[in-house]
């Protein structure tokens, strides 16, 4: 891509574009903001670096590229973290200064920022790239302060400082002073004091004078002023003015880049600077990315129109899909769902900012960005002003089974207290979402993450090596978002769902499963050492064959784990731990008389009593000593035989319930998954099902009879509880929490 760097004359911005040149970006222009007043070294900004702005005007000649300059007119007028266009904000000088840049260079596609820490600072570079169509670039982002200082050094970056505020640093010493001699002292301020290395928390400031980008000349500072603004003993503040300066010529090389030919900017313009003053902040529009979406409601009425939910009271699923669907569109099938669920949303109370993680079912994965294109009109970041769901997208055969082009289950909080990771950058962390979905979503303790793909994070590009070395990335991908909520899928996991693509061979699959376990295995003693407040979890695993996932990708992994909100709690549970405790009988059940078998089937992880995960696997072998435990000759047909299966499964995962001191009320979704290939209509199964469920509750009273069933069926290719066993009839997987 072609991309336009952010410079503020610190060392981040110049490393972050040479960063976009190791990752095959061409940098073509550059953009900076300044004071209004030139005699103003420092502004009172969250946002911008503007000491040593008398210099920056130089490095449209050292680079041999086209600076354009925004005297800054706007203040902080939103203080949250999160961002939304704010007339007279400075951040919309940024969105003035790039939305001239773009329009003078029609072929820039990104924005390259050296943002690392600051999610304040990259949040409104997102928020601008996202209204100008523009990719936000953060190569540096949540990179190693120590190594990545390091790098700066060893690539030749000549940086000084020309602002020090923090215990430790002294202007009178300080100020002017290379990074290279400041490196040790930089170190030994971070062990005595927690400094932060790179300068993220505002400990100094600095100026590159010098780079591997400056192809045509170096800055030298002839003379500068030292000024202190506060002299506090222990932290005291102060800056570097420069006087005076000038440009060294280097030898001449090779062209710093042929982008004046392509990018659309003259030649003669190549080194020049542009004043970007045309615009007032009061006036700042732009159009909107959003459209309005015309459905007739009636349509939601269609009585191939099907939901389900869950009935727990605080967090809740809602599922959609069309029966026997005529259109031929996902476009048109999405679009019908979303507006039914919107509808049960706003009949709720609700809206999508309640909503927490989505599972979007599509019937052809090369419809997904058709699917996307009608998924962003209806979710939206102006809509989920908490942040946006969480989701994954996963291809299943939705037609096989009578049903239309998409599916959508959605799950939903009655508060709003989530707490939502989503980066839009590209950086090295983790896979970038550019869109209204997120990488994590983390709600009453249980964090949803989205499905994680074997993506290369800088690249956004599958990694190579085949379906092992996918799922090894989608793993370091996952424990990077983890970390995030100082967590590990080592020791925090509750539940791991693996979708894999039928491009897989079995033999890849168990290599898939092998490989997982020895990731946990190798990351588990290192966060063990830093004491991760949840202790250590024994998760569930679910393995699930589908035709496709995005990208073509072989395996998509989608983690749920569980993040302590406190210290003082009782001793993680797990497995049988507390499968001694009674399970009392009822008329339903009664025909099952409890058998080892009927433990070996089941996985469950319970959490501190309150969180409750268990998948529940139907093989052919335990589906035929399902029918013989009942002695029932007269099972002839293979409904009867499901319906017999669908019983045993209301026993045994009420059983896994009530012997964890759960209950119906307490479950958060249902999710049945069966193979398209048995020949069974999704509408006959939910009605096998839906059956049983009416008579456990007329027999037990402990699930509330509602209109709409409170499981959601699933179709797929296969799926079991592990790689080696992917062949269930049936699989179920339950998830609950206490209030």
């Amino acid at each position: 891509m072609k991309v336009v760097g952010l410079v503020s004359g610190g060392k981040d911005s110049c490393f972050a574009m040479m960063k976009c040149l190791e990752y095959g970006h061409e940098v073509v222009a550059l953009a900076n903001l300044l004071p209004a007043n030139d005699s103003v070294d420092e502004l009172d900004s969250y946002m911008y670096q503007t000491v040593g702005h008398q210099i920056v005007v130089s490095y449209a000649n050292c680079m041999g590229l086209p600076l354009f300059r925004r005297k800054i007119q706007g203040s902080t007028r939103r203080h949250d973290l999160s961002y939304n266009k704010t007339t007279g904000d400075e951040v919309e000088d940024m969105y003035i200064l790039l939305k001239e840049v773009k329009k003078q260079i029609p072929s820039i596609a990104a924005v390259s920022s050296g943002a690392i820490a600051s999610d304040y600072q990259r949040l409104r570079v997102e928020n601008v790239c996202s209204r100008l169509g523009l990719v936000s670039l953060a190569y540096l982002w949540k990179l190693d302060q120590s190594m990545l200082l390091q790098q700066m050094i060893d690539t030749g970056i000549v940086a000084i400082t020309v602002k020090v505020a923090a215990i430790g640093l002294d202007p009178s010493k300080h100020l002017g002073k290379e990074m290279s001699h400041l490196w040790p002292h930089l170190l030994k301020l971070n062990e005595l004091y927690g400094s932060n290395i790179c300068g993220e928390g505002g400990e100094y400031e600095t100026l590159t004078l010098d780079c591997p980008l400056f192809k045509y000349a170096r800055i030298v500072l002839d003379e500068f002023q030292l000024v202190l603004h506060d002299s506090n003993s222990i932290a005291p503040v102060g800056i570097l003015h420069p006087l005076a300066f000038h440009c060294e010529d280097k030898l001449p090389s090779a062209s710093v880049s042929d982008v004046n030919r392509t990018s659309g900017f003259c030649p003669e313009n190549m080194g020049s600077v542009i004043d970007v003053q045309t615009e007032s902040l009061e006036i700042v529009e732009e159009n909107s990315h959003t459209s309005a979406v015309a459905l007739d409601l009636a349509q939601l009425e269609n009585p191939k129109l099907h939901i389900s939910k869950t009935t727990k009271e605080n967090t809740f699923s809602i599922s959609c899909w069309l029966q026997d669907s005529t259109k031929v569109s996902v476009s048109d099938d999405l679009k019908i769902i979303l507006t039914k669920i919107e509808s049960q949303l706003n009949e709720a109370g609700f809206s999508w900012e309640n909503v927490v993680y989505i599972h979007l079912y599509i019937s052809d994965m090369n419809m997904f960005s058709i699917a996307n294109e009608t998924y962003v009109n209806f979710i939206t970041q102006e809509k989920c002003r908490f942040g946006v769901p969480s989701r994954s997208t996963i291809e299943v055969p939705l037609l096989q089974v009578g049903l239309g082009n998409a599916y959508v289950e959605v799950l939903v909080a009655n508060d709003q207290s989530k707490k939502v990771l989503h980066v839009q950058s590209i950086s090295s962390w983790a896979p970038s979402c550019i869109g209204p979905y997120s990488q994590a979503t983390l709600h009453k303790e249980i964090l949803h993450m989205a499905g994680q793909l074997g993506l290369d994070p800088p690249t956004m590009s599958l990694c190579d090596g085949g379906p092992v070395s996918e799922l090894e990335q989608a793993l370091i991908n996952s424990e990077a978002i983890a970390k995030s909520f100082n967590c590990s899928i080592s020791t925090s996991a509750i539940l791991f769902v693996i979708y894999c693509s039928k491009s897989t061979s079995p033999l890849d699959r168990i290599s898939m499963q092998e490989k997982h376990n020895e990731i946990l295995n190798q990351i588990k003693p290192l966060n063990l050492k830093y004491n991760h407040l949840s202790g250590v979890l024994n998760p569930v695993f679910l393995y699930v064959l589908v035709p496709d996932l995005p990208k073509r990708a072989f395996v998509e992994v989608k983690p749920v784990l569980f993040v302590e909100e406190d210290t003082d709690t009782e001793e993680v549970v797990n497995d049988h731990d507390m499968s001694d405790l009674k399970h009392e009988v009822n008329p339903f059940d009664s025909c099952f008389q409890p058998e080892k078998w009927h433990d070996e089937c089941l996985q469950k992880c319970v959490v501190h009593g309150r969180i409750c995960a268990a998948v529940l696997s139907i093989t052919t072998e335990v589906a035929d000593k399902i029918c013989s435990s009942i002695g029932d000759n007269l099972i002839v047909t293979a409904e009867e035989k499901l319906e017999q299966i669908a019983k045993f499964c209301l026993y045994r995962l009420d059983k896994a319930l009530s012997q964890n001191y759960f209950s119906w009320d307490d479950v958060m979704n249902l999710r049945i998954y069966f193979p398209a290939s048995s020949n069974i209509s999704h509408e006959t199964l939910s009605l096998i099902i839906q059956s049983k469920f009416d008579e456990f509750s007329e027999k037990t009273k402990k699930v509330k009879t509602c209109e709409e069933p409170v499981f959601n069926i699933v179709p797929v290719i296969s799926a079991g509880g592990s790689a080696t066993s992917m062949d269930d009839i049936i699989t179920c997987e339950l998830f609950a929490r206490k209030s």
